[in-house]
């Protein structure tokens, strides 16, 4: 299988008293060689999540390359993640959220209707005058910024231009917005339906979401994941989630929550970084 897919197989042999193999520093050596010899080669990919590697990642940058980390969550360091162009852990990759609920569209007064109506056919018009189908929300707001310098997400009762957008899509149906590995992307909807609206977590409902959500990463076949990607994918599907919105002051105790539930079981590894383990 890997020999049909263009991997070439090295043997690694195990030796002393930790039996430590030498894979690490053969892939250092290939990835130097082959960024010195071919100077067509401008990105490399390093699937590890070990810190050891960081040096390498800081001579392949200074050559003006471009290094993808790719690693599990729960083995993933952080000076690697900080040390590499872009980092996407595994639980990333493929679908892992579950199905959006839906339920009814909520009411609001005509004068935020109006408000906020305006802005969206404003941002709905420079969508579609891209000629991408999707853009970086980044750069939409950076255009509003300029049709609009006294723009400000927080006068439409939102923290964040993200928050914002997903609003407005669920009011009037007229925007797409999805999450690419941490990056927010906006695109015109192709069904334009706003009759539906994605509902909040509550006391009474939280549970429920979560242990959908941790369902989906066992059947992805992960056993452990970071509580940072929990939450991601939890904000995906419930962009005004808040953890004192369901009673708890921290992620960290609605962790500790699903823990007396059985659903998790919460590890720190050397680094001191909480994991979950699946039940």
């Amino acid at each position: 299988m890997l020999l049909s897919n263009t991997f070439t197989v090295v043997p690694s042999l195990r030796y002393g008293i930790s039996q430590k193999n030498n894979a690490d520093i053969q892939l250092v050596i290939d990835a130097l060689e082959v960024a010195y010899k071919n100077e067509l080669i401008d990105s490399f990919c390093i699937v590890s999540g070990d810190s050891d590697y960081t040096p390498l990642v800081g001579r392949l940058k200074s050559m003006g390359k471009f290094v993808l980390g790719i690693s599990r969550s729960e083995a993933a360091s952080n000076i690697f993640i900080n040390a590499c162009n872009e980092f996407q852990f595994l639980e990333s990759v493929g679908k892992r959220n579950v199905e959006k609920p839906r339920k009814q569209k909520s009411t609001y007064t005509n004068e935020e209707v109006a408000d906020e109506s305006e802005l969206n056919k404003l941002l709905t018009t420079v969508l579609e005058e891209q000629n991408q189908d999707e853009i970086y929300a980044s750069e939409l707001k950076g255009t509003l910024l300029r049709l609009r310098p006294d723009f400000n997400e927080k006068a439409y009762g939102c923290a964040t231009f993200y928050k914002l957008l997903m609003k407005l899509a669920s009011r009037f149906g007229d925007l797409r917005v999805h999450n690419d590995n941490f990056d927010v992307m906006v695109g015109l909807s192709n069904t334009g339906d706003s009759s539906e609206a994605i509902p909040q977590l509550t006391r009474e409902n939280w549970k429920e979401a979560f242990a959908a959500q941790i369902k989906a990463y066992k059947d992805g076949g992960f056993e452990r994941v970071n509580p940072s990607i929990l939450k991601a994918d939890i904000i995906t599907a419930y962009p005004d989630f808040n953890e004192r919105s369901i009673g708890f002051k921290r992620f960290s105790d609605v962790m500790k929550q699903l823990e007396k539930d059985g659903l998790v079981v919460v590890e720190m590894d050397e680094q001191n970084t909480m994991l979950i383990k699946l039940l």
